[in-house]
């Protein structure tokens, strides 16, 4: 059996464990596949994420889907063999937001791969019946692993709202930008605008749906988009960057009314915002935390819409590989989107 630690910044360590039997409740998967995330590049860069110190050893993780290979005592519908994706919040479900249906707001919350709560880079997991999802047919593993961003996109959807017609712009097109511009373009946003400082990046935009990808290194984002819109702005905006001063770029770029949605995590503790040109123009401004019952739906869309969002996953890597996965993602090296590691 493999764990990945991260045992210093930059640093992972492939080592040997014992996993324990299921206890009560409980159900033993074997890790299949994992998703690399933002937040996970963001504790190997930076060694946090969110204002959130890492403490090492960590293991990171949280996009997971695996195979049931034991149930503890009092598990019913699920048996040895069945997929699943597999879901790292574990929710307390009788605080004040757990109990009014904002479970993302929980306030004693275990997400699996925040420091002290080992994620999925591992091969086998324990985990309370509520975390298991049953996963569509047609999906492999490392495909089913988009549920989890693709639940943030559609929980951000419910802030952005965007509604048939309207306009759009997406900032950043790493995996969550990219998946939202696919999620946009099944909504049936009019113009899907990108801005992404990577080339291959911005190709990878324009197969996903974006109508235009502009390269922020050769012109102004703002003044481009101003320009394409008759310098009314967009309807809504997705900073899925979260960089530099992408949030004013945003605001800037938004039309009066826009709504905002930041779904991106700044690595700067906080940021300053044009707070009279939001007000001017009376825009909605969200910040999102993860998803909140979004991952049937998210499911459910995979299942019928699979290839809007597969050709994201350029890389599969074994566990051992770990590493090497992350020195890539962070040069963005390869044409790489998105990483599924394997263990």
């Amino acid at each position: 059996m493999a764990i990945a630690l991260l045992t210093s910044q930059r640093v992972f360590e492939v080592r040997d464990y014992a996993p324990e039997p299921p206890g009560p409740g409980q159900i033993q998967v074997r890790v299949d596949a994992v998703g690399i995330c933002g937040s996970d590049l963001h504790n190997y860069s930076e060694g946090e994420v969110g204002g959130n110190p890492c403490i090492y050893p960590m293991v990171l993780g949280h996009e997971p889907a695996g195979t049931v290979t034991a149930v503890g005592d009092g598990v019913s519908g699920w048996a040895p063999n069945d997929r699943a994706a597999l879901e790292p919040p574990i929710y307390c479900y009788h605080c004040e937001f757990c109990m009014t249906g904002r479970h993302n707001l929980c306030n004693h919350v275990r997400f699996l791969s925040n420091a002290g709560e080992p994620g999925f880079f591992r091969d086998h997991v324990n985990l309370p019946v509520e975390s298991l999802l049953p996963m569509p047919s047609n999906l492999s593993q490392a495909e089913a692993t988009l549920y989890e961003p693709l639940g943030i996109i559609l929980h951000s959807f419910r802030f952005g709202d965007p509604k048939l017609g309207e306009s759009a712009a997406v900032l950043g097109a790493g995996p969550i930008g990219l998946t939202t511009i696919a999620a946009l373009r099944i909504a049936g946003a009019a113009r899907i605008f990108c801005v992404e400082p990577i080339a291959h990046r911005r190709e990878m935009a324009l197969a996903l749906g974006a109508d235009a990808a502009i390269d922020p290194g050769q012109i102004d984002p703002v003044a481009a988009i101003l320009a394409e819109t008759a310098h009314r702005g967009v309807d809504v905006v997705f900073d899925c960057a979260g960089k530099d001063d992408s949030h004013n770029q945003a605001i800037h770029m938004g039309a009066s009314a826009a709504r905002i949605v930041m779904t991106g995590l700044p690595a700067d503790k906080r940021l300053p915002i044009d707070f009279h040109h939001l007000r001017r123009k009376e825009q909605w401004f969200f910040p999102i935390r993860r998803s909140n019952h979004k991952s049937d739906a998210a499911l459910r869309l995979l299942r019928e819409r699979a290839s809007a969002f597969t050709p994201m996953i350029t890389h599969r890597m074994p566990m051992e590989r770990v590493q090497g996965a992350f020195e890539m993602l962070e040069s963005y090296a390869d044409g790489v989107g998105k990483i599924v590691i394997e263990p």
